[in-house]
């Protein structure tokens, strides 16, 4: 595993080297190329003006920002270089929270933290047992690509997890999402939907995470590659019917209780 940034942990006047790894696997992912119909060639796009339809070069091209419509300021390198933040190659934690604070929606991206050399290890492993027993998160920031991110780093196992968090001005308002004002709900039914859960429950770790959909790709990849007929299934138009929500959850509940004494 390679390391895509090396740096440091500061928090007071405590300083641990650190290499922070990439935690998202790529290699498996499938990706397609446009090709042309006729030949399948590659298709390439050129960048042209709107305005005046000329094909631009890299050296044609400004950034602008759209304050108005169709009203642009517009920003040189110079000037976008001039407020590049310097990385201190240093993630400085300001505070510990509880994990639980920290809603899901502010994931942005995550990473994997490691102690950097031998030297480190002692210390890292400190900080880790740490934040591990007293329950926290620590909250930094570090410059990454020119810009500042906040980052939550949680203790997993033997390292620690790097959360990338959005802001809040990237977030949209929960609240604004329609139909969602509270009801009264039926006991009854609401007793009911508890007993299927509490049915359904089980371990996070034997959940199968199986991606059907990317094995089904593969497999209609690798049958185009040896020459197979390709089959189609018939997609089925029968509709759901509809049901009585007690009588749908109580069937639900025999179902699961079924399952259960089937595995």
């Amino acid at each position: 595993m390679r390391s895509v940034w090396k740096g440091h942990i500061r928090f007071s006047l405590v300083t641990i080297p650190i290499q922070i790894f990439n935690a998202i696997e790529t290699k498996n992912n499938i990706s397609f190329n446009q090709l042309h119909k006729e030949d399948n060639g590659r298709v390439g796009y050129q960048k042209t003006c709107k305005s005046c339809g000329d094909v631009l070069k890299s050296a044609d091209i400004v950034k602008g920002y759209e304050y108005e419509p169709d009203q642009y300021v517009v920003l040189s390198k110079d000037e976008m270089s001039a407020i590049k933040l310097k990385s201190t190659r240093a993630i400085d934690i300001e505070a510990f929270v509880d994990i639980d604070e920290v809603k899901p929606s502010r994931f942005e991206a995550v990473y994997f933290v490691g102690p950097d050399g031998e030297v480190a290890k002692k210390s890292f492993r400190l900080f880790l047992e740490t934040i591990k027993q007293a329950g926290k998160a620590g909250v930094g920031r570090i410059i990454l690509r020119d810009r500042e991110d906040v980052v939550l780093m949680v203790p997993e196992d033997n390292a620690i997890v790097m959360y990338k968090l959005r802001y809040p001005y990237e977030l949209r308002n929960i609240d604004k999402v329609p139909d969602t004002e509270p009801i009264e709900i039926d006991d009854a039914q609401l007793k009911l939907a508890k007993t299927l859960v509490d049915s359904l429950a089980t371990k996070f770790e034997d959940i199968d995470f199986e991606d059907r959909y990317h094995d089904a790709l593969m497999d209609l990849v690798n049958k185009k590659i040896e020459g197979s007929e390709i089959v189609t299934a018939a997609e089925s138009d029968v509709e759901t019917p509809t049901v009585n929500i007690m009588d749908a959850l109580k069937a639900s509940i025999e179902q699961s209780k079924n399952l259960k004494k089937g595995a």
